[in-house]
């Protein structure tokens, strides 16, 4: 192999360059994103069934669309949210399933349905996946332009322009007004000509025509023959005949006014407190969210706007992407520089740093160049699995051009051959213990990749990352790293040069080795001593889900109370719009009423704002939150607030709910479930650190009754239907046809005159016409009762179910929900026949953390076996393991001294920990056994121990300052892999001398207990 290597050095090197160079070029089409690409096991549907109260739209419609859809294979669960028309739907499916096949399904399984739900339901059944939240998104304003040209600006300029940008999925408007052509008429006029509100109906539609009636052939051409009558305006509209039932004739603007106006919509949308036009852009799947960011600012800046319309951008999820991009570039510059500067304080050979500085950039880039394959993107995880593997990538090169160095160096003193010759042999020598110890850390990714749910989601890119970085560094630095060597190092530049800092830690390793060794007992002490603590840091720490990053923004979702108008509500908001103005950390804000980001049920009192911050804000984004709550609280009485990251905002609602904690009440009596949940709400209000408690039972507002009095129906000669067409019809007009125009059709709606500003006296005085013309009004037939609060119906797996939330303000998620866990098993707090359940974002922490743990067992028997492989004995097998496990200990009091939670990607670390520990302990271990070979154990313990103190140090150092702007956070996005870092860091800090004091130790005490034995 030797031979080999350095007759076909050439030739490696130039596969290396290519092979680089390859990756740099993949770089720039290799899909950007905020997150990975995961299908989630998630389908929403949502319902729209017109106008009717919570609980007939949970009877005629959301459950027989539950009972059709739990049945679809794969359902794990079912879940609705019932409003006043209108239902919600989430089905689970199990991890891996095709979610494509999974969609078409539930589809099918509605439309089944469908024909036998009420007359008008319509559905939109969606995936729910990263894509389901805007990538970038603008305000449009003006005082010059009505909201209708503001509108038809965005959705027919705008939107079409943006359309054809590669990657983009759609282009959503929201806010505004869409004009229509509004035909009044009174009843008491319409009887009077002897016409109904349907004859109005009837007559402009029958006017309004254009189609094909037919073809004729003629002087040998086929002709296709239209009838056009298309009505252009609200004169043409006026002007359309009326024939009423005794023959007389007049046209629609002799008993109705008809003019343009805009159409009913309920809900407000405004940008920094004043009206506004938002759009919002989506991409696909497989978009690249940075590169179509661009586009759309390119295309938005070459776009003329009218004059007195501003353009504001509100949010731009490419900058975060883009900012941890840089934030990983820099702290990858940054790691190899100080990688470069250990190497040269030890070694102080110039030219070996060099050959480090040429192989680790292209060992990354051929590691792009393995995502490109893999199909895989540039992502927070990815990112950070680069950032975190260069620590690992640089001990690879580190420890192999120490060994060559010190070989090198031996070969010299004895006049051994060639210099290439001696490179090359050193280079096969450690080869075993090379590819021993990339193997250690590299098992330890293969369970990481199948993990399950949003943790496998995650940890698979940033498991694929790392392990494909190991493998293009094992690769690298036994091929590649000896052939630069033989041509940057010549052998004039090896030189014995005695750096101080080598002295120094031969020194201090002396100092503590020699006498711990002739005392075991004192190492048995220390590890004692680790051990306690880092079980009582485990019990300190607290647990989170995802680790926080500062997105440079949040989401504020606000609820006023149940049943306010929009204009009451946009009142009192108005004076949380005048908080955020105030708050020196907010650049600008978007507000929606009625509706929301995440495509929550429109409620005229419920609405978010998306809030974001100015460019380095002085204070921490989750002290701005709570900031902002406080205030509101305070100033806004009545109005209730939730603050979150839009991340575990998109997360929450990716897996079903946003909140940490989340208490499920099942019951079979629905209404004494609300009751209760009030109560459990106000008992978790004095649990310190929960905030945002809201007791589930999310009302759909006040509704009026109409109770018909069948004799007098009857009386009158009419039907119940007849009279409810009729009330429908004079609140919500009728849309008689829509006139066809340049870009848009414009609807033609025929109501009652001034419908839209009734009152309850206005309604109860309707004038209803009768079969044979008569006029009466509703009072006479139907008496009007005011319902007070009807709740929103929430079902899980066909049961009622009301969820209790609350967000964790200070603390950890395990530690908080022990206390409502606690609170709930109390005697008397829940009634007999009601039990609960805790789901929320905890429960995911849970399936994450147990699936972590199999993944640590995994990772654990598989070191073991590797270990037996390499080393043929169990002791020594056994005595390596500990020593990995024992360092773990040190991540828990790494997280609680740091003040990090324990979360999933912290786990990720612990469970890397053991891999890297092990790799550390094998370079130990392998030069123990390949000198003990030749020598007696104590001996070979000893001068093991001498030439791995050095290339472990180095290692060690190396890793620690490569991890070290990880580690601070340094750079927008690096929050997220801050806990992993500091997972890594604190075990090699531990490890460091448990390899190089206590391991050895062992090994000379279980030597001492095998004297007859042979070491290999």
């Amino acid at each position: 192999m030797t031979g080999m290597l350095a007759r076909h050095s050439h030739t490696f090197i130039l596969v290396a360059v290519l092979l680089a160079i390859a990756g740099a070029v993949a770089a720039f089409g290799l899909p950007v994103g905020l997150f990975p690409q995961v299908s989630f096991p998630r389908i929403v549907v949502d319902i729209h069934a017109g106008d009717r109260p919570a609980d007939a739209t949970a009877l005629l419609v959301t459950r027989p669309l539950e009972d059709a859809i739990r049945a679809v294979p794969g359902v794990d669960s079912v879940r609705s949210e019932t409003s006043r028309g209108e239902a919600q739907v989430s089905i689970d499916f199990g991890w891996g399933r095709d979610m494509v096949a999974a969609t078409l399904l539930v589809d099918a399984a509605v439309a089944k349905v469908l024909p036998g739900l009420p007359p008008g339901t319509g559905y939109d059944v969606r995936r729910m996946d990263p894509t389901v939240f805007p990538i970038i998104s603008y305000a449009l304003r003006s005082d010059a332009l009505s909201p209708v040209a503001l509108r038809d600006f965005a959705q027919y300029r705008i939107a079409p322009l943006l359309a054809a940008i590669p990657g983009l999925a759609h282009v959503d408007v929201q806010g505004g007004e869409t004009a229509e052509i509004q035909v009044e008429a009174d009843a008491h006029v319409l009887a009077s000509r002897g016409l109904t509100q349907a004859d109005l109906v009837s007559a402009i539609a029958a006017a309004n025509q254009i189609q094909a009636v037919g073809r004729l052939q003629d002087h040998n051409k086929l002709y296709l023959v239209v009838a056009n009558h298309p009505l252009k305006d609200a004169r043409d509209i006026a002007s359309v005949p009326l024939v009423n039932a005794g023959g007389g004739r007049m046209s629609v603007g002799d008993v109705a006014k008809v003019s343009n106006g805009f159409a009913p919509q309920w809900i407000r949308v405004t940008e920094d407190g004043r009206p506004a036009v938002l759009f919002n852009v989506y991409e696909q799947p497989d978009g690249n969210a940075v590169q179509i960011a661009a586009a759309v600012r390119q295309r938005l800046a070459s776009l003329p706007l009218p004059p007195g319309v501003t353009l504001t951008n509100w949010y731009d999820q490419s900058e975060l992407v883009t900012a941890s991009a840089a934030s990983v570039r820099d702290a990858i510059a940054i790691g190899l520089l100080l990688a470069g500067g250990v190497l040269f304080l030890f070694l102080r050979n110039g030219r070996l740093v060099m050959v480090t500085m040429i192989v680790v950039p292209a060992i990354l880039a051929v590691t792009v160049l393995c995502l490109k394959l893999l199909g895989l993107s540039f992502n927070i995880m990815t990112l950070g699995g680069m950032a975190a593997a260069v620590g690992l990538v640089i001990d690879d090169v580190m420890v192999m051009i120490e060994h060559i160095a010190r070989r090198s160096l031996e070969a010299q003193d004895e006049h051994a051959g060639s210099m290439a010759n001696v490179v090359f042999r050193a280079a096969r020598e450690f080869i075993v213990p090379l590819s021993g110890s990339s193997l250690a850390t590299l098992i330890v990714f293969v369970p990481l990749a199948f993990l399950q749910g949003v943790t496998g989601a995650f940890s698979r890119a940033l498991s694929i990352t790392m392990g494909s970085a190991l493998l293009v560094s094992w690769a690298m630095t036994a091929i590649v790293v000896p052939a630069v060597v033989t041509r940057l190092v010549r052998p004039h530049h090896w030189q014995h040069r005695v750096s101080w800092l080598d002295e120094a830690m031969h020194r201090w390793h002396g100092r503590v080795f020699a006498p711990t060794y002739r005392r075991p007992l004192v190492a048995a002490a220390a590890v004692i001593l680790v051990v306690v603590a880092g079980v009582a840091a485990y019990l300190h720490v607290p647990t989170g889900f995802m680790p926080e990053a500062d997105e440079g923004g949040f989401v504020l979702d606000y609820y006023s109370a149940p049943g306010t108008s929009l204009t009451e509500t946009d009142r009192e908001i108005a004076q949380v719009e005048q908080i955020l103005r105030m708050n020196r950390n907010v650049e600008t804000f978007s507000r929606r009423l009625g509706t929301g980001l995440g495509g929550d049920l429109g409620q005229s009192y419920h609405g978010d704002f998306f809030v974001r911050l100015k460019p380095g804000h002085p204070l921490a984004t989750a002290d701005v939150m709570n900031d902002v709550r406080e205030n509101v609280l305070h100033a806004v009485p009545g109005v209730q607030v939730e603050v979150a990251q839009l991340m575990e905002d998109l997360i929450g609602d990716l897996t079903a709910v946003p909140q940490p904690v989340e208490v499920k009440l099942y019951g079979d009596d629905e209404k004494a479930l609300i009751p209760l949940a009030d109560k459990v709400a106000g008992a978790l209000g004095h649990i310190p650190g929960l905030v945002d408690v809201k007791n589930g039972a999310q009302v759909a507002g006040d509704a009026i009754d109409i109770e018909f009095h069948d004799a007098a129906v009857a009386a009158e000669g009419t039907t119940v239907d007849a009279v409810s067409q009729a009330v429908s019809a004079a609140l919500s007009g009728t849309i008689a046809t829509a006139l066809p125009g340049a870009t848009k059709a414009l609807g033609v709606r025929v109501a009652m005159p001034g419908s839209r500003t009734w009152r309850i006296e206005n309604l109860d005085a309707l004038p209803v016409r009768s079969a044979d013309g008569h006029v009466f009004p509703l009072s006479r037939v139907a008496t009007l009762h005011k319902v007070a609060g009807q709740p929103q119906i929430t079902r899980e797996d066909l049961q009622n179910m009301v969820p209790v939330t609350a967000r964790i303000d200070e603390g950890g998620i395990g530690a908080a929900v022990q206390r409502v866990r606690a609170l709930l098993d109390r005697p008397g707090m829940l009634p007999t026949g009601v039990r609960y359940e805790l789901g929320g974002l905890y429960q995911q922490q849970q399936v994450a953390f147990a699936g972590l743990q199999k993944v640590f067992g995994a990772a654990l028997a598989a070191e073991f076996v590797l270990l037996m492989f390499l080393y043929r004995r169990a002791w020594l097998a056994f005595l390596v393991m500990l020593t990995s496990l024992l360092s773990t200990s040190a991540v828990f009091t790494g997280l609680w001294l740091a003040g990090v939670d324990l979360n999933v990607t912290a786990m990720m670390g612990l469970t890397m920990v053991l891999g890297i520990g092990t790799e550390m302990a094998i370079f130990l271990a392998s030069e123990y056994q390949a000198i003990g070979a030749r020598t007696g154990w104590r001996s070979a313990i000893h001068r093991a121990v001498r030439n791995r103190v050095r290339p472990i140090t180095m290692t060690t150092l190396a890793a620690i300052l490569t991890l070290l702007p990880l580690v601070m956070a340094l750079g927008q996005g690096s929050d997220l892999q801050q806990p992993l870092a500091i997972a890594i860091v604190a075990g090699l800090l531990l490890q460091f001398p448990m390899v190089l004091v206590v391991l050895p130790v062992a090994i000379g005490q279980s030597s001492r207990r095998r004297p007859g034995r042979s070491i290999v």
